[in-house]
C-alpha cells in the first residue's frame, strides 16, 4: 500500500474498488488484523488499534465476510452462526467446561439469536444441512448472517455479489440495504459488480497498485479519467437507474 488513506463515518456506506491485484482485500486484512501494519496506523471508533490482535478488533465490533466463502463447511448452518458470536460470550473457560447454568443460559440465548439470524436471511430450512450443501448464493447469506450475529459496528464486505447473476445481485442489493438500516451500521464494501456498488455506496474508493486513484460519490467515479482507464472501461451498465 502506498499512502493509503481511509476515512468512513459512523453509518456511512462505503465502496472500495479497483482491479484485481489493486490492494483491496489487503485493506481489510490489515483493518481485521489478518496483516501486521509496517507503517500508519488504524482508528476504529476513536481508538489506536494498529497492533491489535484479530480477536480483540473483533470483540471491539468489527465483523466480516470473505472473497472467498470461509465457512465451518462440514458443520449445519445454525451451527455456523452460532461461532459468529464466540467473541461475545460473557463467561469463563472453567464455566464452559463444567456446563455451568451461567454457560448454558448464554449459549440458550445465542442459539436464540442464530436462529433468528437465519430466519432474518430465509435460511430457516438449512439449519441443519452442512453448510457445503446450501447453494452458492446461500452460502454468501449464512456468511453474512454470522457476521451480523457478533453485533458489529462495522461490517466489511469482501465482494458478496461474487458469482451472483443479475437477479441475485438485485436481492442482495435490497438485502445490504435492509441490514444497514435495521441494524444500524456502517459497511465498506468491495465489489467488482459496479450496479452494486452505484446503487449502493455513498462514496467510492479507488485503488490501483495499492494507491488511490480517485475518490468521490460514484456516479463522479464513473467518469473519471483514471479510474476508466485503470478499471471500468466503457461498461453502459454503470449507467441505469438505482435499483
Amino acid at each position: 500500500m502506498s499512502n493509503f488513506s481511509l476515512v468512513v463515518g459512523p453509518g456511512e456506506l462505503v465502496g472500495l474498488i479497483g482491479p484485481n491485484g489493486a490492494g483491496k482485500t489487503t485493506v481489510f486484512n490489515l483493518l481485521t488484523g489478518v496483516f501486521r501494519v509496517s507503517q500508519g496506523r488504524i482508528f476504529f471508533a476513536g481508538e489506536d488499534i494498529t497492533r491489535w490482535p484479530s480477536n480483540r478488533i473483533t470483540a471491539a465490533g468489527m465483523a466480516r465476510t470473505f472473497q472467498n466463502i470461509r465457512l465451518f463447511k462440514d458443520l449445519s448452518a445454525l451451527d455456523n452462526v452460532r461461532l459468529g458470536a464466540f467473541a461475545r460470550h460473557d463467561y469463563s473457560l472453567w464455566g464452559a467446561l463444567a456446563r455451568s447454568p451461567a454457560c448454558r443460559r448464554e449459549e440458550a440465548r445465542w442459539t436464540g439469536l442464530a436462529w433468528d439470524f437465519l430466519a432474518r436471511f430465509g435460511l430457516t430450512r438449512y439449519a441443519h444441512t452442512p453448510a457445503r450443501h446450501l447453494p452458492y448464493g446461500e452460502q454468501r447469506r449464512l456468511e453474512m448472517a454470522r457476521a451480523l450475529i457478533g453485533e458489529p459496528r462495522l461490517l466489511l464486505l469482501d465482494e458478496p455479489a461474487a458469482g451472483m447473476n443479475q437477479a441475485e445481485a438485485e436481492g442482495l442489493i435490497h438485502l445490504i440495504r435492509d441490514i444497514k438500516d435495521e441494524f444500524g451500521l456502517t459497511i465498506v464494501l468491495i465489489e467488482h459488480q459496479m450496479r452494486v456498488v452505484v446503487n449502493l455506496c455513498q462514496q467510492v474508493t479507488v485503488l490501483d497498485f495499492g494507491a488511490i486513484i480517485a475518490a468521490g460519490p460514484p456516479r463522479e467515479i464513473q467518469n473519471h479519467p483514471a479510474v476508466i482507464e485503470a478499471y471500468l472501461g466503457n461498461d453502459s451498465a454503470l449507467l441505469e437507474e438505482d435499483a
